[in-house]
């Protein structure tokens, strides 16, 4: 007789009455979260009948009752190894199985699992951007600019995304922690951090995998990684990753487009030349083959070891290598011009891109007893990098060889960028009624780059409109930091935890030199090129500004939180927490200010149906102080620069965010993450000025720019009302004991804006739905794979940021943007041994 028939069973009714029960006994504000509500109803009635199924198909085996729950979630968000359903934080966490099948290879990819989350990329520099909770800068055309939410990678500050995060190689999970964490993760993590866990090597076990991908655009894609254990108390790993493709973007014909060399010589005459200066267009200044924009040709490879000698002493260390051998992603038309595709550029410069990075990391933590462990974390990185970009991006055609268009080559040269970091914890370990962390922190930076600007007007045969170098030799970091953080037990239920940080920065720029165009009749007008030293005689250009200068601040960041357990499965808590991003120099060694935070925020965490479902959510107001807006700008005098601009006053940021987990008996699996910013506004700042911007009014003579607008209370940029992510995947077992799944991944997010300019439909992203489609055949023993998948099915064109405006001929305004990859698909396999 089956021991089960007498057991309650459970059932769509009681069960969603059982969750309903519990959200009226936590009292979950219904007005702010019915759609939730109704969701994890629904997923409660569906466990609830697939339960019954399961009692009743499974009468005469009793593993098939059992379904499996979710696994429990370990994150590191607190500096220690926690349950996610029992920290107090909003925190998200993805395991290396979701990284996976999400086909998770950059930073980038990663924003649509994350609620409020979103990266840029920006083209000239291919600079990495992140903003969470409505808060970043894409707009800091320059690797050097710091973020608002700091990347982290084994605990190690990682200040150039682009490198760190250029191939995610090798991942145990990736934690985004959301709100400020000035506290135990320090600077520049204004709103939040990104921690990537790699995977470790482990004792004992010989194991690895390989996983090979195919697809269009000629994507190749391996990803290998093995587990040697050597003794007892040593191991190795060796991962390695290869990613690329060709571009995503053609190269339109300049013939048929450039007028007839009549045209342009009236043309040439109307603008002021001469019949004795004119000379036609040479077609061949134009890009029409090799490497496209939009390419990808990424390497890495890492070797990590694990030492234990005893039970008291763990050093992990790690050595890693990656290389970037793509193209940046070009600046396409909103609109393109009749006759040609949206994906496709009238190029004039071809795109060039070299990066390298080093990256040295290490791991000791030693029990000193009991109740103490010590950890010292170290890290070092150097990054090198070069790239060549077509900011004009062909927007107009030229009327003649030095007319009716803009020839603009952003080119990095070279730049270097060298990192390293020292961390010492000391905390308290086992059940105590005072759990603690103290901690000593350093890290510095010596940063170089050459970056120039050639602008002509209409083509590089043409006149030049204003060329320039930027050269920063040194540009030194250091930052010094003492924290602590302590959480008291006053109840077997109840916590108060109280953090603190005090933070030193300091920055120099030394030897700093802008260079601008001289006017000098007697020098050749020809683009600047990268063996012309501006600085030698007769090389026709000057000193604009001289960058030579000292930052140097002092800031405290503290936290206050109270949480509370509800009961097993729920965790109420409240906090107030402080964060900021250190400020630093701007072009002619002017200081800017740094900026800071301060949050509010209570969040919920429930377990239902006995862990079968979580839901995590939590509300916020953030006060904004001093936000840093970057941007390229013309000064009164006509040099350029990069100039910084602190907000006054303060910007407001409110919103709310929810995930669901629910694994619906032992063959569906649902994840729903759900944000909303409803106000996102700037602050006062009167004099906002972009060069990529065309057609802004002229400034005021006091600000000292040349053109500017007023974007006070303007909305921030990447901030939509509301945004989800929806997945849903099913297991169909297969006679042989195999699996089939298809998985479905989409996401839809209401419009945004691009830039705090606000300007209209060009300067906006209009809402969208972006899905994703796979199908995989899993062997019944897991040691092999094979699958396809279709990235973007929809292909829908979504913008990640604004590229900027040209005035066009008759007045109205081109908009230019960088998007998402359009539509792929491809086909995959993956082996276990």
């Amino acid at each position: 007789m089956n021991h089960r028939s007498n057991a309650p069973r459970a059932s769509a009714s009681n069960a969603t009455q059982m969750l309903l029960t519990t959200l009226r006994d936590t009292r979950i504000l219904p007005g702010r979260t019915a759609l939730c509500c109704a969701i994890v109803a629904v997923l409660a009635a569906g466990y609830a009948h697939a339960a019954t199924d399961n009692a009743v198909d499974g009468a005469g085996d009793p593993k098939a009752a059992n379904t499996q729950s979710l696994e429990e979630v370990k994150v590191t968000a607190t500096k220690r190894s926690t349950s996610l359903q029992k920290t107090p934080l909003a925190v998200t966490a993805i395991g290396a199985d979701t990284l996976e099948k999400e086909r998770v290879n950059t930073v980038t990819d990663i924003v649509k699992l994350v609620p409020g989350f979103a990266a840029t990329t920006q083209g000239d520099h291919g600079v990495v951007t992140l903003t969470l909770r409505g808060i970043g800068n894409d707009s800091a055309k320059t690797e050097y600019a710091d973020p608002e939410v700091a990347l982290f990678v084994d605990g190690i500050y990682t200040p150039r995304a682009e490198a760190a995060a250029g191939l995610l190689l090798d991942l145990q999970s990736a934690e985004v922690l959301r709100g400020p964490q000035g506290t135990l993760w320090g600077r520049n993590s204004t709103v939040g951090a990104v921690n990537f866990q790699t995977a470790k090597p482990e004792l004992g076990n010989f194991y690895g995998y390989a996983q090979f991908e195919a697809g269009d655009y000629a994507h190749l894609g391996l990803r290998a990684a093995v587990n040697v254990p050597v003794s007892e108390t040593f191991a190795f790993r060796v991962a390695v990753a290869q990613q690329q493709h060709d571009g995503y973007v053609d190269y339109q014909n300049p013939v048929g487009q450039l007028p007839s060399v009549a045209s342009q010589q009236a043309a040439y005459l109307a603008a002021g030349g001469t019949a004795a200066t004119f000379k036609a267009i040479d077609p061949n200044i134009y890009v029409t083959g090799g490497p496209k924009y939009n390419s990808q040709n990424q390497s890495a490879a890492r070797v990590s070891a694990l030492w234990v000698p005893n039970d008291k002493l763990t050093w992990n260390l790690s050595l890693e290598y990656f290389r970037d051998r793509g193209t940046p992603s070009a600046n396409l038309m909103q609109n393109p011009r009749a006759g040609q595709d949206f994906w496709s550029i009238l190029a004039d410069t071809a795109p060039a891109l070299s990066r390298t990075n080093y990256a040295l990391r290490s791991r000791v933590d030693y029990a000193i007893n009991d109740a103490m462990e010590f950890s010292y974390i170290a890290g070092y990185s150097r990054f090198n990098g070069s790239s060549s970009y077509d900011q004009d991006g062909g927007v107009l055609v030229p009327t003649s060889f030095a007319s009716g268009a803009n020839y603009q080559n952003d080119r990095t040269n070279w730049s270097k960028y060298e990192s390293w970091s020292h961390e010492f914890d000391l905390k308290s370990v086992g059940d105590n009624t005072i759990d603690w962390i103290l901690g000593l922190y350093y890290a510095a930076e010596d940063n170089g780059i050459r970056f120039d600007i050639p602008i002509f007007n209409g083509t590089p045969q043409g006149t030049v409109g204003w060329q320039g170098s930027f050269i920063q030799p040194k540009e030194l970091v250091d930052s010094w930091a003492g924290f602590g953080q302590a959480t008291w037990h006053l109840s077997d239920a109840t916590r108060l935890t109280f953090g603190a940080r005090f933070t030193h920065d300091e920055k120099k720029n030394e030897g700093g030199r802008n260079y601008g165009w001289a006017y000098d009749a007697t020098v050749p007008q020809v683009p600047i090129y990268p063996g012309l030293d501006p600085a030698s005689p007769g090389s026709g250009f000057n000193v604009s500004a001289k960058n030579d200068g000292k930052y140097s601040a002092d800031k405290p960041t503290w936290l206050l939180k109270v949480d509370h357990d509800l009961s097993s499965d729920a965790l109420v808590y409240a906090s107030v927490s402080t964060g900021y991003k250190s400020g630093g120099l701007q072009d002619g060694g002017v200081p800017y200010k740094g900026e800071s935070l301060i949050n509010y925020e209570a969040g919920i965490k429930l377990s239902f149906l006995d862990h079968h479902l979580t839901w995590n959510s939590a509300i916020y107001h953030e006060d904004f102080k001093d936000f840093q807006l970057a941007a390229p700008i013309t000064f009164i005098d006509g040099s350029h620069g990069l100039g910084f601009s602190n907000v006054k006053g303060t910007t407001k940021v409110s919103g709310i965010e929810s995930e669901i987990a629910a694994r619906l008996g032992d063959v569906d699996r649902f994840n729903l993450v759900f944000s909303a910013i409803p106000q996102k506004k700037l602050g006062t700042l009167l004099y906002a000025g972009s060069n990529d911007y065309g057609g802004l009014p002229a400034c005021p003579p006091a600000s000292g720019i040349g053109n500017c607008m007023d974007v006070s209370g303007h909305e921030l940029a990447h901030a939509p009302d509301f945004a989800f992510n929806a997945i849903y995947e099913h297991d169909f077992i297969l006679s042989n004991g195999a699996r089939l799944t298809p998985r479905f991944s989409g996401h839809y997010e209401s419009s945004s804006w691009l830039s705090p300019f606000n300007f209209g439909a060009g300067d906006q992203q209009k809402a969208y739905f972006r899905g994703d489609l796979s199908l995989r055949y899993t062997s019944a023993d897991d040691k092999w794979y094979a699958g396809a998948y279709v990235s973007n099915f929809t292909d829908v064109k979504v913008r990640t940021s604004d590229a900027g405006r040209t005035v066009a001929p008759n007045g109205s305004f081109i908009y230019t943007s960088q998007y998402l990859p359009p539509r792929t698909f491809g086909v995959n396999l993956g082996f276990n041994f």
